[in-house]
């Protein structure tokens, strides 16, 4: 018989608090996210407040000192000093009139917003309105009429009998439009319009124009030496045209994007100084948020308030995990240039493998928490500003221990730029070329990675010289 009876029991579990939820949650946002979430903490919470307003004063404060000193002190001439090793390194070294500004496109406008605009100001009768917007709606996103005359015909019935005949006179007011070879139907058109738009006095323009509607596929395949039989010009003619053709845009529609520009904060700066390689936070990503002194000192010398007290303890454990934050995306940092540091000196080619753990057991933490921390955030280097997962790559196994694969793409593109244009390197004789410097790989592996580059097979990239 079963009897109930008391007893005890030791043990160990973890537990999710939220402070540690908050500093999780922290911890993986990227720049812009998180400092969304502090401007959504100062509207919400009054034990906070921005840090920014006395700061920038006394920013401006100290500029316009500067600048007065400077104008009063500095003399222009010929013994113009160059700047430093250490200040060309530094990040945002240049002034302000070294950079350009930059206006995004916010208009989200698409090719078919851009032609029926286009179509409203060429003063056509209402009827050729009408088979116009029909045209503009049979063009896809990259420019070509995907509908044949006939069924955009069809599609005007009954309100609107159109013969394709009408429609074409139509498509030939559209094609005029830009950007350049909109409405074509073929690539041939599409280039042939491109051409009939530059001045007639363009040497070898009619011979481009002919390429262009006649031969394209002999273009194409490289056939020089038939097209020259054909086209009965001289070696110089024929490379004059081909390189109109060249010249021309296959996807006009692509000219017209709608897509918006993102732009990317970096969150810290890695800079070279006599003594090595240097990682700061990026103060302009860092929110500048504090307690405020005033709200707290009356909240605590009360016993009243509990809103308030909940809302000061809540400030103190989002300053704490700001801190947290701050303080291990700037060891992880460090820990990946320290490693990385052959790349910084010399490039992605002497990239060195690198996985979560490696970093992970750096900086003693869990690979979790590293892979939160490398998701979203960037770093502003002298070789650009990179994702901090850009640094870890698989690995491959060589004469002289393991290779990073990003260091074999690397090496790959350099050995395809600077490759025999007329006898390019097949697959197998870069695998052989990668052999010879002590990284083993298969051909298949090189075929994958230039794939990867967005570099063609050896095949299409032979360049048949014309003469």
């Amino acid at each position: 018989m079963m009897k109930p009876s008391l007893q005890l029991r030791l043990g160990q579990q973890l537990t999710m608090t939220p402070q540690l939820q908050q500093a999780i949650r922290l911890l993986q946002l990227p720049a812009l996210e998180l400092q969304a979430q502090i401007r959504e903490a100062l509207e919400s919470n009054v034990m906070l407040e921005a840090e920014e307003a006395d700061e920038d004063r006394a920013s401006l404060e100290e500029a316009e000192a500067e600048t007065a000193t400077a104008e009063t002190t500095v003399e222009i001439g010929e013994d113009w000093p160059e700047p430093t090793a250490a200040e060309a390194d530094a990040p945002w070294s240049g002034g302000d009139d070294d950079r350009l500004l930059e206006l995004a496109d916010d208009s989200g406008q698409t090719l078919t917003d851009h032609l029926l605009w286009q179509l409203e100001l060429a003063h056509l009768d209402p009827r050729s309105l009408a088979i116009g917007r029909a045209v503009i709606d049979a063009i896809g996103e990259d420019g070509y009429l995907v509908d044949s005359l006939e069924e955009i015909s069809a599609t005007l019935s009954p309100d609107i009998e159109a013969p394709p005949g009408e429609v074409e006179d139509v498509l030939q007011t559209i094609q005029q439009f830009d950007p350049l070879g909109v409405g074509a139907r073929s690539v041939a058109e599409c280039i042939d319009l491109q051409l009939a738009a530059l001045d007639p006095e363009t040497p070898g323009l009619e011979l481009a124009r002919r390429l262009a509607r006649e031969h394209l596929d002999l273009v194409a395949a490289q056939q020089f030496p038939a097209l020259k039989r054909q086209l009965h010009c001289s070696p110089e003619e024929l490379e004059t045209a081909i390189a109109l053709v060249k010249s021309c845009h296959p996807r006009p529609g692509s000219a017209i994007q709608q897509t918006r520009t993102e732009y990317v904060v970096p969150d810290v700066f890695v800079r070279r100084t006599p003594t090595g390689w240097v990682v700061d936070l990026n103060p302009a990503a860092v929110p500048r948020v504090r307690l405020n002194q005033g709200y707290a000192g009356l909240v605590s010398r009360s016993t009243d308030h509990a809103v308030l007290r909940s809302q000061l303890q809540e400030a103190r454990w989002l300053l704490r995990s700001l801190e947290i934050r701050n303080e291990t995306l700037l060891k992880v940092a460090r820990s990946i240039v320290e490693r990385q540091a052959a790349f910084f000196e010399h490039g992605e080619e002497a990239m060195t493998p690198m996985v979560l753990k490696h970093i992970a057991e750096a900086v003693e933490m869990h690979e979790s928490t590293i892979s939160r921390v490398t998701t979203g955030k960037y770093m502003h280097t002298p070789r650009g500003v990179l994702e901090f997962r850009y640094f870890f790559s698989s690995h491959v196994s060589g004469d002289e221990g393991e290779v990073s694969s990003t260091a074999i793409r690397a090496k790959i593109r350099k050995l395809i730029a600077g490759e025999d244009p007329s006898d390019p390197l097949s697959d197998n004789k870069i695998a052989a070329l990668l052999s010879e410097e002590g990284v083993q790989v298969a051909r298949r592996t090189v075929a994958k990675y230039r794939e990867a580059l967005g570099i063609a097979s050896s095949s299409d990239r032979r360049r048949v010289p014309v003469r």
